[in-house]
């Protein structure tokens, strides 16, 4: 959406979306594609290392952070940027913000304690079940709700703070708690986008030259937060597009299945040949096979 807004804004209103003015056009052909290559690809890897692997399974999204902390070094270092004062000036900022996620983490527990031994998470519940329109009354409200307090918390704090209250009544009105957690996700993304406290606008503000207003930059992101707010809509009125075949039944082929179940064991008893029931009627009936027991159990129970 957000491409397609940009799109939208160069064809119809250009001056918007100014083109490279001709005189800093110095490149042209073989040498203007490969500073294209080189400037978009390793950018494009470093994503890769860390959302790709995270989509494919690969690693989980601590690994994926120290891939991508890793990959940046190294185009640092290939780019021949890479300096000890700026090492120490990336260590350093980590472990400030390390420092406060952890701070953060600590006062949402002692928060969290806090709000449970007063029986407060029994008021939300009581307070959020009972609105007006079941499951569509709860979303509008809290959708509401996250959008406000995103003007004035960032993303660390309503995640440790308000989710875990928001997520127990939603379990209990039967919402989907993925594509609950996915529609969060991207309601809370615009406390990135919108002030007071939106570092997208802040980082923005910190390349911007001079020339530019941080009214500018303000009014400029409007848009954005109103595309983010059109999809919380559309996952809303379509939750499909996150539980698309999550829903799915494993086919399993029985057929190919085998299960190895001991007839005996340690407790057996070997019986004398004095004992044993001669063959013929008196001989007991034969057991039958426990393995294939199992098996056609649950042949029928899948084809019902």
């Amino acid at each position: 959406m957000y491409v397609g807004y940009i799109v939208l804004v160069s064809i119809f209103k250009p001056a918007w979306a100014p083109a490279l003015p001709i005189e800093a056009r110095t490149l042209r052909g073989s040498k203007l594609m490969l500073r294209v290559l080189t400037t978009m690809v390793p950018p494009l890897a470093l994503i890769f290392l860390v959302l790709g692997t995270i989509f494919m399974g690969i690693a989980t999204p601590t690994e994926g952070g120290a891939m991508g902390a890793t990959g940046a070094l190294i185009m640092a270092l290939a780019r021949r940027r890479l300096t000890w004062k700026l090492l120490k000036q990336g260590m350093e900022s980590t472990a400030k913000l390390t420092t406060f996620v952890i701070f953060i983490l600590i006062g949402a527990r002692v928060f969290s304690l806090t709000f449970y031994a007063v029986d407060g998470h029994r008021w939300v519940e009581h307070l959020l079940t009972g609105l007006p329109g079941g499951q569509v009354g709860f979303l509008i409200v809290v959708n509401v709700l996250v959008f406000l307090l995103a003007f004035f918390l960032d993303f660390f704090e309503l995640s440790f703070i308000i989710v875990p209250l928001l997520g127990p009544v939603a379990d209990k009105l039967g919402i989907d708690l993925i594509w609950f957690g996915v529609l969060l996700a991207v309601n809370m993304q615009t406390s990135f986008m919108h002030p007071p406290f939106g570092f997208a606008l802040f980082f923005l503000r910190s390349v911007a030259p001079p020339s530019i207003k941080t009214s500018d930059i303000y009014w400029g992101a409007i848009p954005f937060v109103c595309i983010q707010v059109i999809m919380v809509g559309l996952l809303i009125a379509f939750p499909q597009l996150v539980t698309f075949g999550l829903d799915k039944d494993a086919k399993v082929d029985l057929d190919a299945v085998e299960i190895d179940v001991p007839v005996s064991g340690y407790g057996s008893i070997n019986l004398p040949p004095s004992l044993v029931a001669p063959s013929g009627e008196g001989a007991p009936p034969k057991e039958e096979d426990p393995n294939k027991a199992i098996l056609d159990a649950m042949k029928q129970e899948q084809s019902k």
